[in-house]
């Protein structure tokens, strides 16, 4: 199948959250698959610092009156081929933000219809979030051209319509008030990326004012797990983490707290309970909670609290008073570091995620990879991914809490902390984790159904694996 994957982040070139990394990986497992898959990206001012990019274009097209170019490399680290949409406003080094962006997304959906209706035709063009919620719509009239829509974070549904008409071309045919109501109705299949999250989004909770829509169309609704890069996120060789670690040496992981303590300037006290965090600092995920339970705990005990991410100016603001009332104890980083964020993973004891929503969250995976215990909120994804721990069986991968009261995610550090001071099944529950198998070739297999489904094509036959030949009694 020819498919093409249509986004505003793909890892590791352009990456802000979890859709960066599902860009960045699908689509290579799918092409180990057999698939011819490519992706189209714009052209951030940024890119030339990350992928080598040929000086000639590989086509010129024309879209809302711009002319705009495209090129044409490789998706580091595979054999991906990555379009990049080159225009002036893309020339800035974000990925986000600024009173031109429902402008240029749409600018860009709009040039990838035109890539494939001019340039590369697909058979399944699978668009990513708001940003290209207008292809599904456009590419209605072209029945040789299917769609798949993946829903990675409700709350951001793009410019509404009215807006829509002054920018773009708005068919005569399109329903919807905004960019994503109209593509979750387009779209030849809608996809989210946990079961749990497209269960969840149909409700008034969580269905950001379209739950009765996506209700609606809950018949070509689905919700597939996110896996993660097992390659590339590899405590046994990773090389930006102090020291390389598998179950069998995981006594090897104390360097790495070590290590970490030492680059962010908490005290370095290897039987210290670490908390680490890496996230937007966001409503959505959970600092409201955070900021009322973290004096107190940090006070009643002799645990330690690193962050990492950027985001509302409030919450970084309040963690950065935190870290000066606990200094050598709170270390806040507000920046984006891949590596930092690694060195967490594998540094930390537990991981922090209290998320109010979390559509699947790559984080807790990643962290989990790594020997890192999460601390978590019921919700989404998480409740795919993360098994609450049960001392009396030996089961579970992570404390887990169900209501979004600090109170309840302050018993779930407790929890943990308490926990940590056992070491033998504290191994065993980093041991159950790291043991987990989040890589992305299931995934991609549910993936392949949606599209074959869509274009009318047989499920592939699944792998069996060959009988013993059966013994004739004489």
């Amino acid at each position: 199948m020819r498919i093409l994957f249509v986004a505003a982040e793909a890892a590791p070139v352009a990456k802000v959250g979890g859709m960066g990394d599902v860009v960045g990986a699908l689509p290579k497992v799918l092409r180990s698959m057999g698939h011819d898959v490519r992706i189209f990206l714009p052209y951030y001012g940024f890119m030339p610092d990350k992928v080598d990019i040929p000086k000639e274009p590989v086509w010129y097209g024309s879209a809302m009156f711009q002319n705009f170019q495209v090129y044409q490399t490789t998706l580091p680290g595979s054999d991906v081929p990555l379009y990049l949409f080159q225009h002036p406003a893309f020339n800035a080094r974000r990925i986000y933000s600024g009173e031109d962006e429902d402008w240029r997304f749409t600018l860009f959906a709009n040039g990838a219809a035109e890539f494939c209706w001019n340039y590369w035709k697909p058979e399944v063009v699978h668009c990513h979030d708001w940003h290209t919620g207008m292809i599904p719509v456009w590419m209605h009239q072209s029945p040789d051209i299917t769609s798949v829509f993946t829903i990675h974070n409700l709350a951001y549904q793009g410019p509404w319509r009215w807006k829509l008409e002054q920018m773009t071309w708005c068919p005569w045919y399109m329903q919807g008030h905004n960019t994503m109501a109209a593509a979750v109705q387009f779209a030849d299949m809608v996809t989210t990326v946990s079961p749990t999250y497209a269960q969840q989004i149909q409700t008034a909770e969580y269905g950001e004012t379209i739950e009765g829509l996506l209700s609606f169309i809950s018949g070509k609704l689905r919700g597939i797990l996110n896996g993660i890069d097992m390659d590339l996120f590899d405590p046994t060789a990773d090389k930006q983490i102090a020291q390389p670690f598998t179950i069998e040496t995981i006594d090897k992981r104390a360097a790495n707290k070590i290590a970490l303590q030492e680059e962010v300037g908490l005290e370095v006290n290897s039987k210290a309970f670490l908390l680490g965090m890496v996230s937007r600092l966001v409503e959505q995920k959970g600092l409201d909670l955070i900021l009322q339970i973290l004096d107190r705990f940090m006070s009643y005990s002799d645990a330690q609290f690193v962050v990492l991410g950027s985001g509302d100016r409030y919450y970084e603001t309040q963690l950065w008073q935190l870290s000066s009332r606990f200094p050598g104890r709170i270390a806040a980083y507000f920046l984006q570091s891949d590596g930092l964020a690694r060195r967490i993973y594998a540094g930390c004891d537990a991981f922090l995620m209290p998320s109010r929503f979390e559509p699947c969250g790559i984080s807790q995976m990643l962290s989990m990879r790594y020997g890192c215990i999460p601390i978590v909120r019921r919700t989404g994804g998480l409740v795919d991914t993360v098994q609450h721990h049960d001392p009396a069986t030996g089961t579970g991968t992570g404390y887990c809490f169900d209501r979004y009261e600090p109170l309840d995610l302050y018993t779930g550090i407790v929890r943990a902390w308490e926990g940590f001071h056992y070491k033998p099944e504290w191994q065993a529950l980093q041991k159950r984790g790291m043991a987990t198998d989040f890589g992305w070739h299931n995934s991609a297999k549910e993936y392949v159904k949606v599209y074959h489904h869509i274009l009318g094509l047989p499920e592939e036959e699944p792998e069996t694996p060959e009988s013993e030949p059966e013994l004739v009694s004489s």
